[in-house]
């Protein structure tokens, strides 16, 4: 059963280029992308969406690639959009890369920020119990979380990016991510699925890499390309995993000619 996904818009709901959805990656949610989206929905109509167990969507057990990218169809559908652009980064990119395979006359071109169609080593498995393991009574304050997260989790911003999702209400403290079913389901997340020999999307599509990041690496292409035969793929030199945060000039520079073309 699909979950009714959050979502936030930005621009021209009447806009001629069809809309763009855009999809955050693991322990992210819509609003990491809102500077970005603000500059994209110049000409169009751009919509963020939190993924399940994630942001203000609701919770779900499972997280398969399958229901993810079904969750966004009919959040696309039920806002009458048959017809869009997609954009994710990481998880968000294996959800868009899952829906453009799996209904590819919906997607109209597709954006792909960090990743493969490949299965990766569950390298944040420590991190999501790190997190379930902070004694929640004992934390006032999102400074205090962070503090207490520093031994598990040394890198600072890596560190802040995940307490982001550290929200209280009414004074009580809560993760916003259902980390019980990240935690049960990361075999599925880092993985990605076997398809039907036939299962390829063939209309453009562009895979941006972080020039200093190790998720989608040369050999990864000849798998990129079997399912995306028409794939473009460009590097932006200087740039990790958080490329859209740390060379966001480069980043749009990459992604708008694409976007906007032949419309």
């Amino acid at each position: 059963m699909s979950v009714p996904l959050a979502a936030s818009e930005y621009g021209l709901a009447d806009a001629k280029r069809p809309p763009l959805a855009i999809l955050h990656g693991l322990f992210g949610s819509g609003r990491n992308w809102a500077t970005l989206a603000q500059r994209l929905a110049t000409e169009r109509l751009v919509i963020l969406f939190d993924l399940r167990n994630h942001g203000a969507s609701p919770w779900a057990d499972a997280m398969s690639y399958a229901e993810m990218a079904e969750d966004l169809r009919v959040a696309m559908a039920a806002r009458g959009h048959r017809r869009y652009a997609l954009l994710g980064h990481s998880m968000g990119g294996k959800v868009a890369m899952m829906l453009a395979l799996r209904d590819a006359g919906a997607v109209e071109r597709l954006v792909v920020a960090d990743i493969a169609p490949v299965p990766y080593r569950p390298r944040h498995l420590d991190y999501v119990r790190a997190m379930l393991a902070l004694d929640l009574a004992a934390v006032s304050r999102r400074g205090e979380g962070d503090s207490r997260l520093a031994a598990a989790i040394p890198d600072p911003a890596e560190r802040a990016f995940l307490v982001q999702n550290l929200v209280f209400e009414n004074g009580q403290p809560r993760w916003r991510l259902n980390l019980a079913a990240i935690e049960r389901e990361m075999p599925e997340l880092v993985g990605f699925p076997e398809l039907h020999p036939e299962s390829v999307y063939r209309g453009p599509a562009l895979f941006v890499a972080g020039g200093c990041s190790d998720y989608l690496r040369t050999e990864h292409e000849p798998a990129i390309r079997r399912l995306f035969p028409a794939a473009e793929i460009v590097r932006i030199d200087g740039a990790g995993h958080w490329l859209h945060v740390e060379q966001p000039t480069a980043f749009l520079a990459a992604v708008e000619p694409f976007l906007a073309a032949n419309v």
